[in-house]
Formats: C-alpha cells, structure tokens, sequence
C-alpha cells in the first residue's frame, strides 16, 4: 500500500473556514482561479511537518481573518501499521502550535516525521539558484529536515541564540554571558554543518548514480567553507571549541558589523548543472526550473531509501512551465516514486497525462469541489 493521506479537514485556515476531503492514495490535482486558495491548501498539508511551512508563515498569521476560533489542520495517514491520525494548529492566545498524535498531545513537533515526511515546490522557488544566499539555506535546509526532523529546530535555536549574542554586545553585555551564548551557539552550530554536509553527500551519492536518467537535469551540490582562512575540524567537540574561540576573538568585529560575522548563517549552496558543467544561476529559466525539480525527486528517493517513508511533494503551479514531454517524465517520475502529490495549476488541460492516476479537485473561493465526474 502506498503511504498516502486519506483525510484532510482544515478549520479556520486561511481563506477556509471549513474544508473537508476524503482521498485515496492516487494524485491530487487541484485546479482553479488564482487566489482561490490551492497555494493556502498546500500550505495546510506543509504544516504537518516540522518548521513554518511553505511560506514560512507565522502561526498567527494563518488564521482565516474575523475568526477568533484558532486554526486546526487535521489529516489521517494510511501506512502500512495502519492508520495514523495526525493534527496541529493554534488557539489566538497560543505562543506556537500544538501537535497531536491519535488523540494525544505530540511530545514534540518532530513526532509527526514518524509517520510523513514532505518536501515542496513553488513558484516563489523558481529564482533559488540566482537569488540571495539566504534562500538556498533555507531550502537545503528543508531538504535535511526531511532526514533528520530535529534539524528545522536546532536551525531556529541556533538563529535565536545569535541573535541574543549580538544585542549583548550592541549592549556590552558582560563576557561571562557572551561565553555561555557562544558555548551554545557553538553546539548547535556543529550539528547544524555536520547534519547539512553529511546529508548533502547522500544526496550527492544518490544523484551521481543516476545521471544517465535524462529526463531532468543532475545537480552538483557543494557547501561553501565554514571557515575562510583555516581547515575545519572533523570532529563535532573540535569544530565546537573552535567556533566558540573564534566568536569569542571577533566580538569586537561584530559589536562594530552590528551582526555576527560568521558562522553556519554565513554559508552557501553551490549549484551546478552537472550536465554542462556551468553553474545553474547560468541556466536557462527552463534549466533551472528542470534542475530544481531533479533536486526535489533526488531528495524524495534518497529519504524513502533511508528512512522508508517516502514524502509527500505538494508541487505548486509546477505543469505550466513544463513542455508537454517534460509534464509527462515528471509524471512518470511521481509514479516511480510511489507517493501521493498534490499538484495545482489553472487549466485542468496541464493534468491531462495523468488520466485516472489523479484525483481532480476544483477550488473556488475557499471551497473544495471533488469532480466525480471525471475519471
């Protein structure tokens, strides 16, 4: 059987005030209007995994304006131990969310990767291999979240303990606390590299072996050095000790930046089209949008082959930029896989492929309409 959700109920999300759907494990393809609320559906399913979603939205701001009920994304899994009801959202009141696991409060975020994974494309992605740093972390970022779930939170850890470092030395804060800041900052920092670099050579691995397979281009992924001027230690204690002696010699520095220099924050995802041997901010629009898609299906095998769970992808308006032999090898693709996808487009014409291995579903102003009509 293929893992797949085959109930999603969403109360007061977004645009929803109320939404319900009952699935089987095919395809689920979502057309309709823009703005009708197929992206907010997406984003729905992407909060059942750790972290803020695809837009990286703040649990206070996804609440459906005029309701003060607090918003609730709730689906159930069908895996092969049966099914797994699995539910998150936020009251007005409420400082994060809350997860709950067949009716019992989750001891962590983290506790629904034990039965889904997701990863994700958007149309606000299509610019990754050319826009600023930032973005490639974040989506690399992602893509090890889906191995290791606790990663998404050591990430937001260490950002929060920078940021507290750097308004001590605004304030000239006493080195005692600057000490015990970088102590921790240096902890999360080495298991925030060391899970990047470890996961980007499976992945790397994983790519080099297929790249003969042409119906989407191959990626070679590199990190940029952690440290400039000096060889990084191998192991997780040296690479902490040394973190935490440079940031304590750069205080200066960084009190006078305004900001903290160095660290995991400061690296970059290095992209070539492995193909042509250029780098894929060179590529073509349609390039990259093919190079993007080859990185997302790489990272789907490579986390069913190591955690056997193969992730759901939620491709968002991914058909309208893809010639009609490119939509049918990404199809083909998404059935090798062997999961459910949700995908969403304007022009149900885009799906046509996909025949009666997809589930057609129109979406009007908040509302869901399952087309029994078709096959």
């Amino acid at each position: 059987m293929t893992r797949h959700l085959s109930r999603l109920r969403l109360t007061n999300f977004r645009n929803y005030a109320s939404a319900a759907l009952d699935l089987d494990e095919r395809h689920v393809v979502l057309t309709g209007p823009n703005g009708a609320g197929k992206t907010n559906l997406l984003e729905a399913i992407s909060l059942l995994s750790p972290g803020r979603g695809l837009r990286r939205a703040s649990f206070d701001t996804v609440q459906a304006q005029g309701s003060d009920a607090g918003w609730a994304v709730a689906a159930t899994v069908e895996t092969d131990d049966g099914p797994a009801d699995i539910g998150t959202g936020a009251g007005p009141d409420d400082s994060g969310r809350r997860v709950r696991i067949n009716g019992a409060n989750a001891r962590s975020v983290e506790a629904m990767s034990d039965y889904l994974r997701v990863l994700w494309l958007t149309p606000a992605m299509d610019g990754l291999f050319s826009g600023p740093a930032s973005d490639r972390r974040r989506f690399l970022d992602r893509l090890v979240t889906t191995l290791i779930p606790g990663h998404s939170a050591a990430v937001s850890d260490f950002e929060k303990a920078m940021r507290q470092r750097n308004r001590l030395l605004d304030d000239n804060g006493e080195a005692r606390w600057l000490s015990a800041i970088e102590a921790q900052m240096a902890e999360l920092a080495a298991a925030i590299h060391h899970a990047r670099t470890d996961s980007l050579g499976q992945l790397q691995s994983l790519i080099a072996e297929s790249l003969e397979d042409g119906s989407f281009p191959a990626a070679h992924l590199a990190l940029t050095p952690l440290f400039e001027d000096r060889h990084e230690p191998v192991s997780s204690s040296a690479l902490e000790a040394e973190l935490a002696t440079l940031w304590a010699g750069s205080r200066g520095l960084d009190r006078a930046a305004g900001r903290t220099i160095f660290g995991p924050h400061r690296v970059d995802l290095e992209v070539t089209y492995a193909q042509k041997g250029m780098p894929a901010a060179l590529g073509s629009t349609g390039e990259q949008k093919a190079l993007l898609i080859g990185l997302i299906l790489a990272q789907a095998r490579l986390v069913k082959l190591r955690t056997a769970i193969t992730p759901f992808l939620l491709l968002d308006e991914i058909a309208a930029h893809l010639d009609p032999d490119r939509r049918r090898a990404l199809f083909a693709a998404l059935d090798r896989l062997g999961t459910q996808c949700f995908l969403t487009g304007t022009d149900p014409l885009l799906f046509e492929a996909l025949g009666p291995r997809a589930q057609p579903i129109t979406v009007r102003d908040g509302r869901l309409y399952p087309d029994t009509a078709r096959p």
